[in-house]
């Protein structure tokens, strides 16, 4: 039997790339991890990102909502429960714009790097798998306008970015990398 997930180190926070998210609820299926997904891309802001979270995870009634809850849910919390055999999470569409700009989703994906070094410190395997979106606006439609900042923000379609096209674009300039599309 194939062992699903060889390759991708035990704890470890990475791009989702070319996984699927279909390959990896079988793969916790096959391993018996926990499968936790959310999918983000209704958020438009930091509490609704939590939201979100806490909602899709089935976090209990008394989570804070705030980062530092979220760290003690997929920690402390979970082990106090009893023993656990490994997680695969999955955090698509990430929201990518003025209201969970780049430091935000950091510290988002910080508090999973933090969960999966405590999970490594007990032996136990937290793979956390991401993908980021942007909003962009119909051909023809002219986007709305933020009036706080006043540039462009585009919100009626979510469109993947790779974090390596992240990365290349500094600042992130949407509209370079969805010109082909």
């Amino acid at each position: 039997m194939d062992m699903p997930l060889r390759q991708v180190r035990p704890n470890i926070v990475q791009s989702i790339r070319a996984h699927r998210v279909e390959d990896l609820q079988a793969a916790a299926e096959q391993l018996q991890h926990h499968f936790l997904y959310a999918n983000l891309a209704q958020a438009q802001s930091k509490q609704d990102v939590l939201d979100l979270i806490a909602a899709q995870y089935t976090f209990p009634a008394h989570f804070g909502k705030n980062f530092d809850a979220l760290y003690d849910c997929l920690t402390d919390t979970v082990h106090k429960a009893g023993p656990q055999t490994g997680f695969i999470v999955v955090l698509e569409h990430i929201p990518a714009h003025a209201k969970f700009d780049k430091e935000a989703r950091e510290q988002l994906l910080d508090i999973f790097r933090d969960a999966a070094d405590y999970w490594a410190d007990r032996k136990i395997a937290f793979r956390c798998f991401y993908s980021f979106s942007v909003a962009r606006a119909s051909k023809g439609e002219a986007p709305p306008v933020d009036t706080t900042t006043t540039e462009a923000m585009p919100t009626d379609k979510l469109l993947d970015v790779s974090p390596m096209a992240l990365r290349m674009s500094s600042p992130f300039n949407a509209g370079y990398w969805t010109a082909a599309a």
